[in-house]
């Protein structure tokens, strides 16, 4: 279900890169282990950018600001990106590298919990023609809802991370018991995506698996 070495080794070798900075920022993540989306995951938001052409993207989850740069590279240069991050520690480091990349003026970075900026955003009534979900996994399913008020029609909603390693094939019991909650809430969080008449989803079983949903 999940590729092997092999098939991501030759996946990654047909990439054409993503320019120097990003280049050396993922350097510099892997070696503080710092999470970053993996290289089919990249390809997939460049293909929805390309053809989706959203004016308004909206990330839920910063980290550094790997992927929202990366955005920032596909999309026109009238787009606009807003991530939102929690984590104090990462968050200078995400305005650093938004300056030093040249796109601090077309990134905005909302500092706070997710839940309650999301639904700030949805009482300002913003709309948004892709949403990046890259946050904790087991704030997926409480996000939605506020999530799917600020998605535009026609929009996309791409949700990272979603087959836990493998971890979402087994049984709950086969997990560890720490991680039973995540899974069974990653489960119902996939259970909504499918069944939601609202939404057009697929689940792709690339790197550690992502959901692409179509807001009808």
């Amino acid at each position: 279900m999940i590729p092997d070495n092999r098939t991501d080794a030759y996946l990654e070798s047909l990439c054409s890169g993503n320019g120097p900075f990003l280049d050396e920022l993922e350097k510099t993540a892997r070696v503080e282990d710092i999470p970053i989306i993996r290289p089919s995951v990249r390809n997939l938001l460049k293909v929805m950018i390309a053809a989706r052409c959203p004016k308004e993207i909206l990330e839920v989850g910063t980290a550094v600001g790997f992927s929202a740069i990366l955005m920032a590279q596909s999309m026109s240069a009238d787009c606009r990106i807003t991530t939102i991050e929690k984590y104090e520690k990462r968050i200078p480091a995400a305005k650093e590298n938004f300056k030093k990349a040249g796109y601090d003026d077309r990134i905005t970075l909302l500092e706070g919990d997710a839940a309650d900026i999301l639904k700030e955003l949805k009482e300002k009534g913003n709309k948004y023609g892709l949403i990046f979900m890259d946050a904790a996994k087991g704030q997926y399913l409480n996000f939605f809802e506020d999530v799917m008020a600020l998605l535009d029609e026609g929009g996309v909603l791409v949700s990272d991370n979603v087959l836990q390693e493998g971890d979402i094939l087994q049984s709950r019991y086969a997990v560890c018991r720490r991680d039973r909650t995540i899974h069974s809430r990653m489960r119902e969080y996939l259970y909504v995506l499918t069944h939601d008449e609202r939404l057009e989803t697929v689940i792709l079983p690339v790197d550690d698996g992502v959901s692409v949903s179509v807001k009808r």
